[in-house]
């Protein structure tokens, strides 16, 4: 599958997409910055949220509208506050979009409703990302199928059932490039709610390129991800965690996430294939195996025994198995002590 420039499969290393999210804290400025850090940092793509806090919710301080898990990052907050807080305004989305097309990335965006398609098309976007509480929202699944632009959709709180649905949905609406993200929605997520072992088992089911798109601390989880077939990586990025913003608690600072590029592709060059015996690489260190030795000067016809014999570094001679079966045996030969044996020796 192809996204802009990038090809994503097994048989490359892990896209890595940068999230932006709130972190920008309301300032374009703020937002660029983290544009050139992903770049550096060598992400592939960087994402922002399009939506209003009007195309997310209603303007309202009832308990039903407010954040009352007392885990949440947000707690207290209404959720009109908290997209007021976090939204991207939509006039910075062609400077994000261009700076990050300077810069060799991907720029894209998640959708919250159709007025964001519709602008977020204005701007050619190369690809959507459907997020995890929009999973189930098949009127929007039908809006940016119907584009026929490559979809990253994320699964978090999604059973198998509603997967397939929107699975089956997506493809029916006309996208052929469906991407899923295992994900845990919740902020920060911790390694031990994540299930990375379902990736594999979502990529038979659904047969597409599957992903991660993380909120646990640090790379681990994402590196884990790529040696179970994750080909694409989310994680969010702020410049400084110290600095605030509404994500930035569980986000990646910019020498985290050059390290996850780099961990990422590491293991991705590990995974390799199913092989035994010598790799080309190890060649030149056969040598340093085990063999047998002569340790004491022979005269032709003295036998083999456990004090002129020696199994010891390096390998020219003959393999330790063959030790017992040496003792005993007769030199054909006067040897000199620190010969490596071989059959002419017998």
């Amino acid at each position: 599958m192809k996204i802009g420039n990038f090809t994503i499969g097994s048989d490359h290393p892990p896209f890595i997409i940068a999230e932006m999210s709130g972190n920008h804290n309301q300032s374009l400025e703020k937002a660029l910055q983290i544009v050139e850090a992903a770049a550096k940092a060598g992400a592939h793509a960087l994402k922002i949220q399009t939506y209003r806090a009007d195309t997310m919710t209603l303007n309202q301080t009832n308990q039903q509208f407010m954040i009352n898990d007392q885990e949440s990052l947000w707690k207290n907050k209404s959720l009109y506050k908290l997209y007021e807080e976090a939204h991207t305004p939509w006039e910075w989305h062609e400077p994000i979009f261009t700076r990050c097309k300077e810069l060799g990335m991907i720029g894209f965006s998640s959708p919250f409703d159709e007025t964001a398609v519709d602008f977020l098309e204005s701007l050619d976007v190369p690809c959507y990302k459907i997020a995890s509480f929009e999973c189930t929202d098949l009127p929007l699944i039908r809006k940016v199928a119907a584009l026929q632009k490559p979809m990253i959709i994320s699964t978090g709180m999604c059973t198998a059932a509603e997967i397939d649905e929107t699975v089956q949905t997506a493809r029916e609406a006309g996208c052929k490039d469906i991407i899923l993200l295992k994900c845990t929605s919740t902020y920060p997520a911790t390694p031990e709610n994540t299930n990375i072992r379902t990736i594999p088992h979502m990529g038979e089911t659904w047969n597409c390129e599957i992903g991660l798109s993380d909120h646990t601390m640090g790379a681990g989880v994402a590196v884990a991800a790529v040696t179970l077939g994750a080909t694409v990586v989310e994680k969010h990025l702020t410049l400084s965690r110290a600095e605030g913003g509404v994500d930035a608690a569980f986000s990646l600072e910019p020498d985290e996430l050059a390290q996850l590029v780099t961990e990422s592709k590491r293991a991705w060059l590990a995974l390799g294939e199913v092989h035994y015996g010598t790799t080309e690489a190890e060649k030149g260190s056969m040598k340093y195996r085990r063999s047998i030795y002569v340790a004491q000067d022979m005269k032709k016809g003295d036998p083999f025994t456990k004090e002129n014999l020696r199994v010891i570094r390096p390998g020219y001679g003959l393999p330790p198995k063959y030790f017992d079966i040496l003792l005993g045996k007769k030199a054909s030969k006067d040897i000199v002590s620190g010969t490596p044996v071989n059959w002419e020796h017998i």
